[in-house]
């Protein structure tokens, strides 16, 4: 069992730094100011704009952070309220962190499941990278086109 336990080890550290990081924000103020400087900035923004937004300002969040719980964590306190801001359902925020983290997950050198893949298929990273960032391009793009939409069409999400 202990031993079991320990794929679980680093996962576990990443959520509870996380963690531990909103405290600290919320606890100092710093979750209000930050919501609050960003307040007016998305308040004037459409829908669409702003999906697309937090799909790309998730992109780097994903990256660092590779525990998409831990992930979670750290943004939903700042981007949930955003969207109740900027008027876009939290059904819609949530999909854009999603968006990104599953697309960062494609190709990070931190994702098991592609260098575990890459190692058994004996392919190098950055051949893989040169294969893949066509198929990237296509659903970045993919995916601020369907968020846009996800905004627009009210049964999808939008308000």
């Amino acid at each position: 069992i202990i031993a079991g336990m320990g794929d679980f080890i680093g996962a576990a550290f990443i959520i509870a730094f996380a963690r531990g990081v909103t405290v600290v924000m919320n606890n100092a103020g710093i979750t209000d100011t930050v919501l609050s400087s960003l307040e007016g900035i998305v308040t004037g923004m459409t829908g669409a704009v702003f999906a697309v937004m937090m799909f790309i300002v998730n992109i780097p969040l994903a990256f660092l952070v590779p525990s998409s719980s831990g992930h979670a964590t750290l943004a939903m306190p700042i981007m949930a309220p955003l969207g109740d801001f900027a008027g876009v359902s939290r059904a819609i925020v949530v999909t854009a962190y999603q968006s990104a983290s599953g697309w960062v997950n494609l190709f990070t050198p931190t994702s098991a499941i592609v260098m575990g893949g890459l190692a058994i298929a004996k392919v190098r990273y950055d051949r893989y990278l040169k294969w893949v960032w066509p198929l990237l391009v296509i659903l970045f793009v993919l995916t601020c086109v369907l968020l846009a939409l996800g905004v627009a069409v009210p049964a999808l999400g939008g308000n």
